[in-house]
């Protein structure tokens, strides 16, 4: 693993690469083993080779094959990570996604370019009565945590912007 990215296993003492559309055709051709996963008493296969004798002798084929297995896992981590739900985030529910889709917030980048104040701001823009607890949500799923974790000085930060913010709204 690297900057938390799979691209390699160890299995009973094997080393066995992810497959990608480099390392696949290598693997496939040279009828390498893939990986084999016992769950639930089924064997799956999975996305990834053993090395064989033959490849580490080649450590330079080895180097250019791991690279691109862990190039290949870094790209599909980021893509996944661009595909994710606003409601996948901590403490954002599927009727707040649907809030903040409705004010354009649709996308996890988006919802963290706007921050916690200003999406909290356009949601009240469609839905007035929504509390501080939207705000402190809002803000623990930017930060990936729960809102109850967040640190007190932030919540706190919040809670007083949120309450001067629903005053001078009532004015």
């Amino acid at each position: 693993m690297v900057q938390n990215v799979v691209f390699a296993m160890v299995s009973e003492g094997e080393l066995y690469l992810r497959a990608c559309e480099q390392t696949e055709v290598y693997f496939v051709k040279r009828a390498s083993q893939p990986l084999l996963y016992n769950k639930r008493g089924r064997t799956i296969e999975l996305n990834y080779y053993r090395v064989d004798e033959g490849l580490w002798s080649d450590r330079e084929k080895l180097v250019q094959l791991s690279m691109d297995a862990l190039f290949s896992a870094r790209r599909e981590k980021s893509r996944q990570r661009a595909q994710q739900r606003l409601k996948d985030l901590p403490n954002l529910t599927h009727s707040l996604e649907m809030m903040l889709w409705e004010v354009g917030i649709a996308d996890v980048r988006t919802l963290h370019a706007f921050g916690a104040k200003r999406s909290w701001i356009k949601l009240r823009g469609v839905k007035k009565g929504l509390g501080v607890q939207v705000l402190l949500a809002l803000a623990g799923a930017i930060c990936g945590i729960h809102e109850a974790a967040l640190p007190a000085a932030t919540r706190q930060e919040l809670v007083e912007w949120g309450h001067h913010y629903e005053k001078r709204q009532r004015r």
